[in-house]
């Protein structure tokens, strides 16, 4: 091998900053602003008249359905934050307790009851960390199924609107 030879980029290597940019959730929710897209698609439903059909009602189904996306997406938001601000709490609770015990580890003692002691913070470490894992999964899946459960009841009336209309054009 020579010298110049060139060394290989990661094929596998991925930064998502040159893909998606600053991802900030508040400013994509600022952004979406129902009113705004309902009267871009009325606008351009109100070109194209369907016989038999009230644009209207369709229209209002549109509606129904935005609001719904966009209560979804608060409940996920606020979620989101709930579960940073909480993390950020943990974050501060360890260090508050890290330094106890660093203070409890300097105080001179046995080698053995030092190795105890030790065996003891780890443990109680271990444990707690997986109880706040456990915490903030809960918070997180609590959200998500608040958010879906908005959308799979709007996505149910959708259904129900649109198989009510159908049929009004039967008769």
């Amino acid at each position: 091998m020579t010298a110049a030879k060139k060394t290989q980029a990661n094929p596998f290597a991925f930064d998502a900053t040159k893909v998606f940019g600053e991802f900030d959730p508040t400013k994509l929710m600022g952004e979406f602003d129902p009113q705004k897209f309902m009267g871009d698609f009325q606008k351009a439903f109100s070109e194209y008249k369907i016989p038999g059909v009230d644009g209207n009602i369709v229209l209002e189904s549109q509606k129904k359905n935005l609001e719904a996306l966009a209560q979804a997406n608060k409940v996920a938001l606020e979620g989101m934050q709930a579960v940073f601000k909480r993390q950020a709490e943990i974050l501060s609770q360890a260090m508050e307790e890290m330094q106890a015990t660093f203070k409890d580890l300097s105080v001179a003692g046995e080698p053995q009851d030092k190795v105890a002691q030790q065996t003891d913070l780890v443990k109680d470490a271990v444990e707690k960390a997986l109880s706040n894992m456990r915490e903030l999964a809960e918070m997180a899946g609590k959200s998500n199924n608040e958010a879906f459960e908005t959308i799979r009841a709007r996505f149910t009336e959708s259904l129900d609107e649109v198989k009510a209309e159908v049929l009004k054009l039967k008769k």
